[in-house]
């Protein structure tokens, strides 16, 4: 008989880990959900779900009894007790302090333990054990896939920049039409020119009466605390650098971060602000900083990735897209 054995933390586990992902950079934004007003952790990513219902249905269909689904079972179970141990021994070094020959006695025992457990699965490998370790395979290639694509293409922009200082200087001797409002410019590095302002000052000749670049920042903890969520820089002539932190347990709200901004004495209306995007069309070269296929990867991954407005919470109607083309 075919049967399913559920496990009421694969979705929870997998929503929490993607979220995470997300916020530390190694993952394009998804759509996430967010459930209850009271718990941040409770959130449903649509994204998710489906691919979870897919892959569960294509592994029913493909091992067609529970029973056959024991390799699999076998190696990802013993695969997750070994990585948790070795987790397990970085806790013990960054979190607890603990001195390498404590934490290497302690996570030893148990890693003799959790090895010979792996050791006795490999066996399965060749009956469906191959599964998780190819699932796993690709999962990892996405991640770092992304990761370093991401960190070519800010350097790609950097390369382009125009130092902070000298934009400030040309336009305090040469000084554009300024009208009223607020200007939101979103950039991923704080203290850099974003390309979206100097395309708006060469083509529109404008500039409103107050500008802000924002930064948002994941920072590698939970939670940031609510008096540590906004710093804010004057930069002079209506200028303004605004840097937001968010734990890897929290999802960044642009609307969220402009009402923090009267207790830094910047007074921001929503209704009356646009918001500057930059929108990056990536080419495939052969600067060869990656390999041709992931470089192809990346480029399908940044396609599909959620929009910056739907991700920050940025109302639609006040954005203004800046385009550009960057090699990879």
């Amino acid at each position: 008989p075919r049967t399913v054995t559920p496990s009421p933390a694969a979705i929870p586990g997998a929503v929490s880990l993607t979220r995470q992902a997300v916020q530390l950079g190694y993952s394009p934004r998804v759509q996430i959900e967010h459930t209850s007003y009271r718990e941040i952790g409770q959130s449903y990513v649509p994204g998710v779900n489906w691919l979870l219902m897919l892959a569960t249905g294509g592994l029913v269909i493909g091992f067609e009894t529970s029973s056959n689904l024991a390799g699999a079972y076998g190696v990802a179970l013993s695969m997750v007790m070994v990585i948790t141990t070795l987790m397990f021994y970085v806790v013990c070094r960054e979190v607890w302090g603990w001195s390498m020959p404590r934490a290497a006695t302690v996570v030893g025992l148990f890693l003799i333990m959790d090895v010979s457990f792996f050791a006795a699965n490999l066996l399965k490998i060749p009956h469906g054990g191959w599964f998780p370790l190819v699932a796993g395979a690709i999962v990892f290639t996405l991640l770092i896939t992304w990761k370093r694509g991401r960190e070519l293409l800010y350097g790609r922009l950097l390369e382009r920049a125009v130092p902070m200082e000298i934009l400030l200087g040309d336009i305090k001797a040469d000084p554009p039409v300024r009208v009223p409002g607020t200007a939101v410019f979103m950039t991923p590095n704080p203290g850099a020119t974003p390309p979206a302002l100097v395309h708006n000052l060469a083509h529109n000749k404008v500039l409103h009466q107050q500008v802000l670049f924002v930064s948002v920042l994941s920072e590698e903890v939970p939670s940031v605390p609510s008096g540590e969520r906004v710093a804010v820089q004057s930069l002079g002539n209506g200028f303004y650098s605004v840097t937001a932190r968010y734990g890897f347990m929290e999802g960044p709200s642009v609307p969220d971060i402009l009402a923090r901004l009267d207790r830094h004495g910047l007074h921001v209306r929503l209704e009356a602000t646009t918001f500057f995007l930059g929108r990056e069309t990536l080419m495939v070269t052969r600067r060869r900083a990656m390999v041709g296929w992931r470089q192809h990867l990346f480029g399908l991954l940044s396609r599909n990735a959620l929009s910056a407005t739907a991700f920050f919470g940025i109302p639609p109607g006040q954005v203004f897209e800046v385009g550009a083309q960057v090699e990879l």
